[in-house]
């Protein structure tokens, strides 16, 4: 994978401790830690409704002490921005076109030469959805690592890393229990999130 904002010496430590004071500041509790074991995972991103939720979600990422990698839509990849949405962790995923978006994220988390924790939005929009799009659970499967569910709660202003869940195999019955975890927390625009 390629080098990002949270392994570039210095900042990295620059961005922390700025990250730590601004959600202070701004009234944020970052709560929970990566679990043993999950040094390599997928993290549920949920809910997902704002532009906002980018840099809130890089400063409990670095608070957290996280090796993040996340993915967005191609269009915020376009010059000017492509090299520092790459460096902020960003992977471009192209959604106009049919490619094995799951196989290549299992092979990337695979040979991974250390930590890396895969950010990914079951919603796969910011915008109103009421399904929530599978991938991660298959890129979890495949690459044989635990799910983590991270949240953002901007109705309470809580934010973190929630339980390991690790999946059984049948899908719809873990879904339903992902959801249910999530089901108190409120996105930034809250009528754009469902997880029932």
């Amino acid at each position: 994978m390629h080098r990002t904002i949270f392994d570039t010496p210095i900042v990295n430590t620059v961005l922390r401790a700025f990250s730590l004071a601004f959600l202070k500041l701004a009234g944020w509790k970052v709560q929970g830690s990566l679990p043993a074991g999950a040094e390599k995972s997928v993290l549920i991103a949920a809910p997902h409704t704002s532009n906002w939720d980018l840099p809130y979600t890089l400063m409990v990422a670095f608070s957290l002490r996280l090796t993040p990698y996340w993915m967005g839509k191609e269009q915020i990849f376009k010059p000017p921005f492509r090299g520092l949405m790459m460096w902020l962790g960003g992977l471009p995923v192209d959604r106009s076109k049919s490619s094995n978006l799951v196989a290549a994220s299992i092979d990337a988390i695979k040979i991974a030469n250390g930590p890396l924790q895969l950010i990914v939005p079951p919603e796969g929009t910011r915008g109103k959805t009421r399904f929530w799009k599978t991938g991660f659970y298959y890129i979890a499967v495949g690459a044989q690592v635990p799910i983590v569910m991270a949240y953002m709660d901007y109705e309470k202003k809580v934010s973190g890393l929630g339980p390991v869940f690790q999946p059984t195999g049948d899908i719809d019955a873990d879904m339903a229990a992902i959801k249910s975890f999530y089901a108190p927390f409120k996105g930034k625009n809250a009528d754009q999130f469902h997880a029932e």
